[in-house]
């Protein structure tokens, strides 16, 4: 990101202004900030579901607008807070994540298992092959947190892309259910550049680099021991979290 604003065609004010962020290839990259700080608008530029008002966003040096959109999307495996609840089957919902694999049964029970839904899938009335949501006879209503762990497993279906983004991918998820999560993520995405956002700081200590991000740019930015030695932004915030377990 190169002086990255964006601002929503007709507003006055910026969501974001005067980005700079670098994320180098194989890093493990949180993203926190106060709510309005814009960090899901950075994702949607990142993505390229937005297009910077200024400045440039490069990948591998370049520009996101000359990629063309699919070969963009493919290089890119994306978990958004609104995910998709397909009233379809449970294979369905995980194979979408890669459409040129829907069809091959193996890639998606690995999706299913690297993305922590096997409990969940072999406890379904026909496993994989079961009808998910109220829509038609016979489907399966799921829980908040069990949709969450199907779109985790989209996720993973998509085994070449090369940048994994995780929009607030655990929130209808218990700590302890979350915290599983991360470390599954961060073992299972080795090699690859990792994004992610989450308002539990306790779980994104796991992060390689913690960016701490508001209106105006990038505010903070180390590892978690790095930003508690500095005693700023970061570190009241992660305090003023953990006082609310003690």
């Amino acid at each position: 990101f190169e002086g990255v604003g964006f601002c929503y065609p007709g507003a006055e004010s910026f969501v974001l202004r005067g980005l700079d962020l670098t994320i180098p290839a194989g890093e493990t990259l949180a993203l926190v900030g106060p709510n309005g700080a814009g960090k899901t608008t950075f994702i949607r530029l990142l993505t390229g579901l937005y297009t910077p008002s200024e400045g440039r966003i490069l990948l591998d040096g370049v520009d996101l607008r000359e990629i063309p959109r699919d070969e963009l999307r493919r290089r890119l495996s994306v978990v958004f807070q609104d995910y998709n609840q397909y009233q379809l089957s449970a294979a369905e919902n995980v194979g979408y994540g890669d459409h040129a694999r829907m069809g091959e049964r193996g890639e998606i029970e690995r999706a299913v298992e690297e993305g922590g839904a096997g409990a969940l899938v072999a406890g379904l009335p026909a496993g994989l092959d079961t009808q998910l949501g109220r829509w038609f006879p016979g489907g399966v209503e799921l829980s908040g947190g069990q949709w969450q762990r199907v779109a985790l497993a989209r996720a993973f279906m998509r085994r070449d892309a090369d940048v994994l983004v995780l929009d607030e991918p655990t929130a209808a998820l218990d700590v302890d259910a979350e915290a599983e999560v991360f470390g599954r993520v961060r073992a299972l995405a080795a090699g690859r550049t990792v994004v992610l956002i989450s308002h539990r700081f306790a779980n994104v200590r796991m992060a390689d680099r913690i960016v701490v991000l508001a209106r105006s740019g990038v505010v903070e930015a180390g590892s978690h021991a790095q930003l508690m030695a500095r005693d700023g932004v970061y570190a009241g915030m992660f305090r003023r979290q953990a006082s609310g377990y003690a």
